[in-house]
């Protein structure tokens, strides 16, 4: 994708835009920078990926955008609200209205099963109950979890935890979907499958999807991959980019692999 400025052509609209966007954790000598200026823009209709080494604040970005975190400078706008001029009751409306966000650590209740934790957010937003559970049930079954409806967190495995909490980002049919890391509890096809959702999910002109992730299997889905390092952006790729992108992924792993058989 390419912003134009050519008044004939279809102008593309921002979903998100940062504008140096810094965070830093603690104070003094155990200070810790994990934002250094970010500039980034994530389009309508877009699946941006965020890819980069552990560490380089890849986490902490999308945890600002998603209103989650407040930053120490600069400013970020989604859907043309700057959420740093927002009182935190604002922000917290805003975010249960229109962002929809799928922990790496799924952050699922143990005492509620599927369908309720999946029904949080629609509750919080004063859907009636009766209302929340058949959206919740209608959601499990996009995400092919439609045999355990019932069935408590302990009782599932690392990905089928990681398709309730993608459903439950899912359900109130968020503008905004945030995902850290939605494949890495998956295997190869149960991970393809959740990505054709998220990718459909992301193609209405209305909603917004952006993925962190180290799965290069899934580089595929992306619109435009950002690589962060070090608390910066240093590259922003698409089309056939992505698969200079995927081979230096390959060569990485299989040099840490043999480092590792040294």
């Amino acid at each position: 994708m390419e912003y134009t400025n050519d008044a004939a052509a279809p102008k593309l609209e921002f979903a998100v835009r940062c504008r140096g966007i810094t965070k830093t954790y603690g104070t003094g000598d155990a200070s810790a920078i994990a934002l250094r200026g970010i500039d980034l823009e994530v389009y309508r209709g877009e699946l941006l990926m965020l890819v980069g080494p552990s560490g380089c604040g890849k986490t902490t970005l999308i945890s600002v955008i998603a209103a989650i975190l407040d930053q120490n400078s600069g400013d970020c706008e989604v859907f043309g609200q700057n959420l740093q001029r927002m009182s935190r009751k604002e922000r917290t409306r805003f975010r249960g209205e229109s962002i929809g966000f799928v922990f790496q650590l799924f952050n699922l209740l143990p005492a509620l099963n599927s369908i309720e934790n999946v029904a949080i957010p629609l509750l919080i937003n004063g859907i009636s109950p009766k209302e929340s559970e058949a959206r919740a049930i209608a959601a499990l079954e996009q995400v092919q979890l439609e045999d355990h409806l019932d069935s408590l967190p302990g009782q599932l495995s690392g990905g089928q935890q990681q398709r309730v909490a993608i459903a439950r980002a899912l359900v109130h049919d968020p503008k905004l979907i945030v995902c850290d890391e939605p494949t890495s509890s998956l295997d190869h096809q149960t991970g393809h499958s959740v990505m054709e959702i998220l990718r459909g999910v992301a193609k209405s002109h209305d909603r917004s999807l952006i993925v962190v992730t180290h799965d290069p299997r899934i580089f595929e889905f992306a619109d435009r991959i950002a690589h962060m390092d070090d608390g910066k952006i240093v590259d922003v790729i698409d089309g056939e980019n992505k698969k200079r992108l995927h081979r230096e992924s390959q060569e990485r792993l299989q040099r840490e692999i043999k480092e590792r058989l040294q």
